[in-house]
């Protein structure tokens, strides 16, 4: 059973792992997101009971998460960007599931961190739609989404907020650790 784990955490390591430095943060972070995802809903649904249904559809972004990886080793630069569009993508998706209300809006900090940390200074010109995307997104469009999916009692907001807050702060440190590490290995 232990050999049989160990392969299989070997299989999903070297998955994870791209040579280009920028490539391999976005993989790891973006399997560790594929990892934690189906989590989401349950923790919700612990929250607001069977309100929280609309949960299960972030789901639908877990594939191109898992993407990523694969795509990085191919072509770095779209690999690196489709975790920054993904990201992105998934944060407004939540933001018209759950509302401004729940904080799910505090995961364009990760995604704006991404989009600053995963391109080199040669490929700044190309990247700057990336970077600047969570931020339009906030300024521009996550006001504009209209009302939530997600109906829940007003007292459960709070709860909502501390589980984005936590969880957008754990991959943004995640994404500085990870940030650390390569620099250290220069």
């Amino acid at each position: 059973m232990c050999n049989m784990f160990g392969h299989w955490l070997a299989a999903v390591q070297a998955y994870a792992s791209a040579d280009d430095p920028q490539s391999d943060i976005a993989a790891k972070v973006a399997l560790v997101i594929v990892s934690n995802q189906p989590f989401y809903p349950l923790y919700l649904h612990a929250i607001a009971g069977p309100a929280a249904w609309p949960a299960w559809l972030t789901l639908l972004t877990t594939p191109f998460f898992a993407a990523v990886p694969a795509l990085a080793r191919r072509n770095p630069f779209a690999g690196r960007a489709l975790m920054v569009m993904t990201g992105t993508a998934n944060t407004l998706f939540g933001v018209k599931l759950f509302g401004t209300h729940s904080g799910v809006e505090l995961f364009l900090i990760p995604c704006a961190l991404l989009g600053a940390l995963l391109f080199r200074p040669d490929e700044r010109i190309r990247s700057l739609p990336l970077l600047t995307l969570p931020i339009m997104s906030y300024l521009l469009i996550d006001s504009r989404l209209g009302t939530a999916v997600m109906k829940v009692a007003d007292t459960d907001y709070t709860s909502l907020i501390a589980i984005n807050a936590t969880s957008a702060g754990a991959v943004t440190v995640l994404i500085g650790m990870l940030a650390a590490a390569r620099m250290m290995t220069r």
